[in-house]
């Protein structure tokens, strides 16, 4: 019995369709979830960064980092998401080079607050707990597929004297495992209400003994240093100016950009000068663009977007990327997902060669004396 000729047409219409769908299906498969044999487009293998890779194709690979050097593994009140999935969260995005934070500023262990924001009065304190966690799921759990570089977050900025000593507990209990030092607090307003109080710039003079180690170590230090606050624009800058000055050839990275909640209404021009003035000056200072907060007050804003790209452009070698994702155990890959694309934004916005600098991690190997290597821009035909 022959098939009418509308029936033929339509089976071999449906036919041609379930092609189409399987290609689609096999371009989706390369380009979102598993890396093509020379690693490209988008899940590009750790060892692809050794040596010459593919050219890396910004119209069709993703503008998120490759490398994410602000990430809080531990929380303030200790209960954290578990290291492998952690790991797993960062593996499963564009992320290959991470730093471990722990938070170095805790919750007492006997409190049943898990948000210093939502407990004033509560002190949020140094300590060693968190790097010692990181450290030893870092023995029994380093991962194959991600670069970790292991970071003290333990130092109080204010009372500086423990911090050699307890320097030399780490190398003894875990050798060769820490590069890092931070993030560590000089003034952070939003820790106020929880005991924080600013380092003076009489403590600041005292940094110099662990200031000279961390340079004999060659370990670069992340700091959180407000620059002022909605009333006062920079009312604490001269804190981050006094910490500079003393100890201009120590590696700092400057986290946030300077900026926090409380200063979310700063002439971008004033934030500029002052970023630029200080970057001239200092040769050895970093920034990082952590903090979702520089997109949601500041870079989403398309006026301010193009003065902060010209900027990042002209100061690319000078910054670094970071989701400042903290692994509170609620937290769930999607937060991270959206957390790292958020503070990733402006990345699309940058040349190639800041993009190849800051976003594809050819800062962040050089900063570090990685044998790494940042693949090129592909050449536009």
């Amino acid at each position: 019995m022959f098939l009418s000729l509308n029936l033929l047409n339509v089976m071999m219409g449906m036919l041609a369709m379930r092609r189409l769908f399987s290609f689609a299906v096999l371009a989706s498969l390369l380009t979102s979830g598993c890396a093509s044999s020379d690693n490209t487009p988008s899940n590009r293998s750790l060892a692809s960064f050794k040596g010459e890779s593919a050219c890396y194709d910004r119209e069709t690979e993703p503008y998120t980092p490759i490398v994410d050097t602000h990430v809080h593994y531990r929380p303030f009140d200790g209960r954290a998401i578990p290291f492998k999935e952690v790991n797993d969260y960062l593996s499963r995005t564009t992320v290959r080079f991470a730093n471990v934070y722990g938070i170095g500023q805790m919750l007492p262990a006997n409190s049943s607050c898990s948000n210093y924001l939502k407990c004033p009065g509560t002190p949020v304190s140094p300590t060693t707990r968190n790097d010692f966690v990181n450290a030893a799921n870092m023995v029994e759990y380093k991962p194959d597929d991600l670069h970790l570089t292991l970071s003290m977050t333990f130092t109080d900025l204010s009372n500086p004297e423990p911090t050699i000593a307890l320097m030399n507990l780490y190398e003894r209990e875990y050798p060769g495992l820490f590069h890092w030092m931070g993030e560590v607090n000089l003034v952070k307003q939003a820790q106020f209400n929880n005991r924080h109080a600013p380092a003076t710039p009489k403590d600041i003079t005292k940094w110099a003994d662990f200031m000279a180690e961390l340079r004999a170590r060659d370990y670069p230090i992340t700091i959180h240093s407000d620059i002022g606050n909605n009333d006062d624009s920079t009312l604490y800058l001269p804190l981050m100016e006094r910490a500079l000055a003393l100890y201009p050839n120590n590696k700092i990275v400057w986290a946030h950009m300077g900026l926090s909640h409380e200063q979310s209404k700063m002439n971008i021009d004033e934030h500029i000068a002052i970023l630029s003035r200080l970057l001239d000056q200092y040769p050895n200072l970093m920034l990082d663009i952590s903090w979702r907060i520089l997109d949601d007050y500041y870079f989403s804003k398309p006026v301010n977007r193009r003065q902060y790209v010209a900027f990042m452009n002209h100061y690319s070698k000078r910054i670094l990327p970071g989701s400042d994702f903290v692994a509170f155990r609620n937290n769930t890959f999607k937060v991270y997902q959206r957390e790292l694309e958020v503070t990733s934004r402006i990345l699309q916005y940058l040349d190639d060669n800041a993009f190849r600098n800051i976003a594809l991690g050819e800062n962040y190997f050089t900063l570090l004396n990685f044998d790494y290597q940042a693949p090129k821009i592909c050449r536009k035909s």
